[in-house]
């Protein structure tokens, strides 16, 4: 680049210089026709030979240390192929909600929906949710504006009522067993111990 120069460095001169001395001048990559196959080699080696020795430098100075993911597994490596890859990372990345195609905000909301069901205490509103989301999955796959396709499944409403009771369920039984074990504890305490107890609250 003209107007620049490159900061010093003793091996990249010296594998400048190995390649203009071992290269004559007529012969050197810059003054080589195009289709001249010793001349592209040797051009191609020397770009090689510098990007090695820039990548070594840069491994010195600790510019690939503590880089993010450095020693996790990359995400997705065993998924299947998703063509919006790069729109669906970067919605989950950002946490943006409520924008984007209906294919892939759907597919955002499925994958919380539980949680969101879970959050609401009566059947009926249960039903509400998912009668809106399985109507707006229905529209998504009507759409005719293109964009990518609709994967997410209806979710069978009974099917969920009954997942939710069960949760629900579950989730009582955990309570009340901490409750019990509590009690349990307390019940267990001396006297002397209760008392401190509520000293220490």
């Amino acid at each position: 680049m003209t107007g620049s120069r490159e900061p010093s460095d003793t091996p990249l001169n010296v594998a400048r210089y190995k390649i203009n001395r071992e290269i004559p001048a007529s012969e050197r990559p810059e003054a080589a026709e195009p289709d001249t196959n010793e001349a592209g080699q040797a051009m191609m080696d020397a770009r090689a030979q510098y990007v090695e020795i820039s990548i070594q430098q840069a491994m010195r100075r600790g510019d690939f240390d503590n880089l993010p993911g450095t020693g996790k597994p990359i995400p997705g490596l065993n998924a299947p192929y998703d063509p919006d890859w790069w729109i669906r990372q970067k919605i989950e990345r950002e946490q943006i909600t409520g924008l984007g195609p209906p294919a892939l905000t759907l597919r955002s909301e499925d994958a919380g929906l539980d949680a969101r069901l879970d959050a609401v205490v009566s059947e009926r509103a249960v039903r509400e949710i998912l009668d809106d989301f399985n109507r707006r999955v229905v529209e998504a796959r009507r759409q005719l504006r293109g964009g990518p396709p609709v994967v997410t499944a209806l979710r069978d409403t009974d099917a969920e009522i009954a997942r939710w009771q069960e949760r629900r369920e579950a989730a009582r039984r955990e309570r009340d067993a901490a409750r019990d074990r509590e009690a349990a504890a307390r019940a267990a305490m001396t006297w002397r111990q209760r008392r401190q107890a509520k000293r220490g609250r």
